[in-house]
């Protein structure tokens, strides 16, 4: 059978799907047609209706055509989960603009090589990140920033406690005001209206997202997504999920929103949907994640399995102070799900978790278990609706190979991107034509079974996936390498039960040196955003290498699984 996973669907997915031919912004408009009093955003209790938030995004497109924004040009997110990502995000589209999402973890020189490659010139920032992006903006085009404050979208008892000590003290409050040339957002709403929004034609084929991976070096690649692109993964994942209520659904935001993931599968399934977004800002304040899914009656939440595990092993969830009962569904991403974390959080909640796979080139998935029918353990699942995927021999690039047996991921649907900013090998290295039609060669190395159910194996790259993370080796080791103490180092991903996988660091220290771990670390905190800091450390005489010099990564975590008996 040519789509053998198309026997296998849950009943009410279609095996292909008409998609409008809308730029993604439309989600918005029509839900705040068909549910103008709904609940958009959810924010510690203050809520944003659908009818204002489209009307809200349309003065601040607005505001951003009089900045001088226009259509194609880049536009900067660096917020947390909050309202105002959601305002920004959908304004700079309805301005034509393309959205740059960067992780509100970054260091100064990480943000300021995307914002180089991208020709960022505006920037929404949350008003505690303001002084990193300052620190940047010497080294990039950036003219403005639209600065907000996290208390503008409180509710009015909580923005009265947040007082100037805790605006102090959470780093909220800018001393002195803003620079000459940036703008507080708030600023902006109360001098544009919704009919101030430019009148420009968006179409489906123009481009909507950079999507950055990796981080500094040379390896860090911006996907171009078009509208269209992102239109129909949200629209998948919306029809993927059976048995959804329209208007009346809950989705748990607690995947950072300058992900792919959180972005597609949480936010933009969730405006197809029309269904409330609740914001939790800071994933990791697990009290404040359960209190917000308790309180609201979450009924998605896509997640990674390190979240799901501290779910099920908190005592005040264990000890029924919470009550998650309401949850339905639950994509897991960015991370193998172990069976015991999907069976526990299941039992828990009566939900159901699956898990799926997906990538920065295809915004955001492409593969996924059912949600009722057969999930298998260790699978990724079956490609989507209008998802082709094909096992291709790693040898050749070419000869399809047969059921069960190892390759390269290739794949192609209306989601994979137009290609890398800037970067047409790299570009030309992943969309190749095969058998008359162009392919996404993921460089995933998996197998499928008899079922059309698919299975990664290893990472033709090596990238590292902490927690759902992305870290390049190269990028920690050159950072490592600055140290005046080092003589050479290697950097791989090593197993680890909680994130699915972690950094580790062997290092070889110059002639007479000492350095201690603490040390390392501390270096790296300087420099590196926290989940890219390895948190194991081995100092050996050498590294293994290849006959032309090259650290053998592989080799040392064969032998790190070795000492430690995996």
């Amino acid at each position: 059978m040519e789509r053998p996973w198309l026997k296998n669907y849950d009943k009410g997915v279609p095996h292909t799907i008409e998609y409008p031919q809308v730029p993604l912004f439309h989600f918005l408009e029509e839900s705040a047609r068909k549910y103008p009093d709904q609940a958009c955003t959810i924010f510690k209790g203050a809520t944003i209706s659908y009818k204002e938030m489209n009307e809200i995004t349309d003065a601040l497109a607005g505001a951003l055509a009089d900045l001088g924004v226009k259509k194609g040009d880049r536009v900067g997110i660096f917020m947390p989960n909050t309202p105002q990502f959601v305002m920004a995000y959908f304004a700079i589209l309805k301005a034509g603009g393309v959205v740059v999402a960067s992780n509100p973890l970054y260091t100064a020189p990480e943000i300021a090589h995307q914002a180089k490659d991208a020709g960022i010139e505006v920037m929404f920032v949350m008003s505690n990140f303001y002084k990193t992006i300052k620190s940047a903006q010497a080294d990039t085009k950036i003219k403005t920033m639209i600065v907000t404050n996290i208390k503008e979208t409180l509710p009015p008892l909580l923005r009265v406690l947040f007082t100037l000590a805790k605006e102090k003290k959470g780093g909220f409050r800018i001393e002195g005001g803003l620079a000459e040339g940036d703008i507080w957002m708030k600023d902006l709403l109360a001098k544009y209206k919704p009919e101030d929004r430019p009148k420009i034609e968006i179409s489906p084929d123009d481009t909507c997202l950079f999507q950055y991976s990796g981080g500094t070096t040379g390896v860090s690649k911006g996907a171009v997504a078009t509208h269209r692109n992102i239109v129909a993964n949200s629209l998948q994942i919306k029809e993927w999920i059976t048995g959804l209520e329209p208007g009346k659904e809950v989705v748990l935001m607690a995947i950072p929103l300058f992900h792919v993931y959180g972005m597609v599968a949480g936010m933009n399934f969730g405006m197809a949907s029309g269904a409330s977004l609740v914001m939790v800002p800071n994933p990791r304040d697990l009290d404040d994640l359960l209190a917000n899914a308790s309180k609201y009656h979450a009924t998605i939440f896509p997640g990674v399995p390190t979240l799901y595990n501290a779910i099920n092993n908190h005592p005040d969830v264990l000890g029924g102070k919470y009550d998650l009962s309401s949850i339905k569904a639950c994509i897991s991403g960015s991370a193998p799900l172990m069976r015991e974390t999907k069976e526990k959080f299941e039992e828990l909640t009566g939900g159901k978790v699956f898990e799926g796979y997906g990538l920065s080139e295809a915004p955001t998935a492409t593969h996924c278990n059912p949600l009722t029918g057969e999930n298998k353990t260790g699978s990724i699942g079956m490609p989507l609706p209008d998802v082709d995927c094909k096992i291709i021999s790693l040898d050749d690039g070419v000869t399809e190979m047969a059921v069960g047996e190892i390759g390269e991921i290739v794949l192609r649907g209306p989601q994979v991107m137009k290609g890398y900013h800037n970067m047409p090998t790299e570009t030309a290295n992943a969309l190749r034509k095969w058998n008359g039609e162009t392919w996404l060669f993921t460089g995933d190395i998996a197998r499928m079974d008899e079922d059309g159910y698919f299975y990664i194996v290893d990472r033709k790259k090596e990238l590292i996936k902490p927690g759902g993370f992305q870290v390049w080796p190269r990028e920690v080791e050159e950072v490592i390498s600055d140290n005046p103490k080092v003589l050479e180092v290697g950097v791989a991903g090593i197993p680890d039960p909680y994130r699915g996988e972690t950094v580790k660091a062997w290092i070889v220290l110059k002639p007479g040196e000492t350095m201690t771990e603490d040390e390392v670390k501390a270096w790296c905190k300087e420099r590196l955003a926290k989940y890219k800091v390895p948190t194991h450390i081995e100092f050996r005489d050498e590294l293994p290498k290849t006959t032309v010099g090259k650290i053998l990564r592989r080799e040392l975590v064969r032998q790190h699984k070795e000492a430690a008996g995996e």
